[in-house]
């Protein structure tokens, strides 16, 4: 089975008061396509800083980031734009929804420089949200008048409207409860056994890290397994 992320030397450097902190330092790790990974660690490990870079959310100091073979730190401007749009859906542990749209609208909202008819895109929004529970006129909700657990599977239908290769989850089960949270898991566990995506998520909770295919863990900004 072919990597869809490999990571090589990668290193993320901090100026802090005059001093150079390295949060991610030489970090190296391979994700196979349809793999469920895991990344675990205490509070300032690094964890969510080499989510963001694996994600193109922020630039590395050094080192490469390929993800289905593209090397992502090569890319810049309107060009890393559209690869991350394209390639790659962010699940957010405060599930980063626009207060003002529907969930049907928030799920649209990736779509919007898609080449697809708005007719296929309301369609294929609404598909999405059904294959996560949000159905009929919870659609029409918008996120104040959802729960949180409502509001996490709007955005990981959201994070699948351009059909992404890879979805990084950051926390994704950490604002809910034990029964939300395991629905969360189970619906991202659900598109790696599909194999319609491969999932690398952060995450704090032992119990859902022991449940993935793959467990990397970080200290200090190194991974210790």
């Amino acid at each position: 089975m072919n990597n869809m992320l490999v990571v090589q030397d990668l290193k993320k450097e901090f100026d802090q008061g005059g001093h150079k902190v390295a949060a991610v330092n030489g970090i190296n790790l391979a994700v196979r396509q349809g793999e469920f990974a895991s990344i675990i660690g205490r509070s300032g490990s690094g964890k969510s800083t080499l989510l963001s870079l694996l994600g193109a959310l922020d630039s590395p100091t050094s080192g490469s980031i390929v993800i289905d073979g593209q090397d992502i730190t090569r890319l810049h401007g309107p060009a890393l734009s559209r690869y991350r749009r394209s390639t790659i859906g962010f699940v957010f542990q405060n599930y980063n929804l626009v207060p003002n749209l529907t969930a049907l609208e928030n799920v649209l909202l990736p779509m919007e420089f898609a080449r697809l008819p708005k007719k296929q895109q309301v369609a294929r929004a609404a598909s999405l949200l059904e294959g996560v529970g949000i159905t009929g006129d919870a659609q029409k909700r918008k996120p104040g008048k959802m729960s949180g657990g409502e509001q996490q599977r709007v955005s990981i239908a959201r994070a699948l409207a351009n059909h992404p290769k890879l979805i990084l989850a950051d926390e994704p089960t950490g604002n809910l409860d034990s029964e939300n949270g395991r629905r969360v898991f189970e619906i991202l566990h659900n598109l790696t056994r599909s194999g319609k995506a491969t999932v690398v998520v952060v995450t704090h909770d032992l119990e859902i890290a022991g449940r993935t295919s793959r467990v990397f863990q970080l200290m200090d900004g190194k991974l210790t397994t």
